[in-house]
């Protein structure tokens, strides 16, 4: 069964727009040295907390559609009668959700780090900070899906709920040190492992 629903919602998310938010990332490493100038010393510098920037909006973009059709739909609620924990659906979501443009924004990096002028050991710790970090954001998104998938406006509710909370990691994963990275971990594992929990009280909560 879990299997079963890893696959729908995998072809549920790569059917909804999933390249989305990869061309969300790379327009903002276009148009980034635009707005700062053409001092490759200057975007180096900065290019790894202008990419880290796009790529917490790039995971907030599918927000609305993390929870709020399914719940709609009565999903959730096919789900309890039939014994499956939400927790354990929101896991399999949790994973869909990443794989759905976790992989694809760390090939996106590529492109992007030349356009801003990144040398390869800086471009090594930015992916290395995508690769722990994006889980973490993919939990986040879910998460705040969750919490505001009831409400009005949730779209616009969901971004001052998320980026708040994406402080620490969008921190952690622009520093690029060995302690950082290692710190970024730790948030990202925190929040991979209370993101299930979290999404089950909530649609739990909108059912009473």
């Amino acid at each position: 069964m879990i299997a079963l629903l890893l696959r729908r919602d995998l072809r549920r998310a790569f059917g909804a727009g999933a390249v989305l938010p990869v061309v969300f990332f790379l327009l903002v490493a276009t148009l980034f040295p635009f707005a700062v100038g053409s001092d490759r010393l200057l975007l180096a510098r900065v290019g790894a907390g202008a990419l880290w920037t796009a790529a917490l909006l790039a995971a907030l973009l599918p927000v609305e559609r993390l929870v709020a059709p399914d719940l709609a739909a009565g999903l959730f609620d096919q789900f309890a009668t039939r014994g499956i924990a939400l927790e354990a659906a929101a896991a399999v979501r949790l994973a869909a959700h990443w794989l759905s443009f976790g992989p694809l924004l760390m090939l996106a990096a590529l492109p992007a780090a030349a356009l801003l002028g990144m040398d390869g050991a800086t471009l090594a710790r930015l992916e290395l900070g995508l690769l722990i970090g994006t889980p973490g954001l993919a939990a986040l998104a879910l998460g705040t899906a969750a919490l505001t998938a009831s409400l009005r406006g949730a779209g616009a509710l969901a971004g001052l709920v998320m980026l708040p909370l994406a402080v620490p990691l969008l921190i952690f994963g622009a520093s690029g040190g060995a302690g950082g990275l290692k710190l970024l971990a730790a948030t990202t594992l925190l929040l991979v492992a209370g993101a299930p929990f979290v999404v089950g009280a909530a649609l739990r909560a909108t059912r009473e």
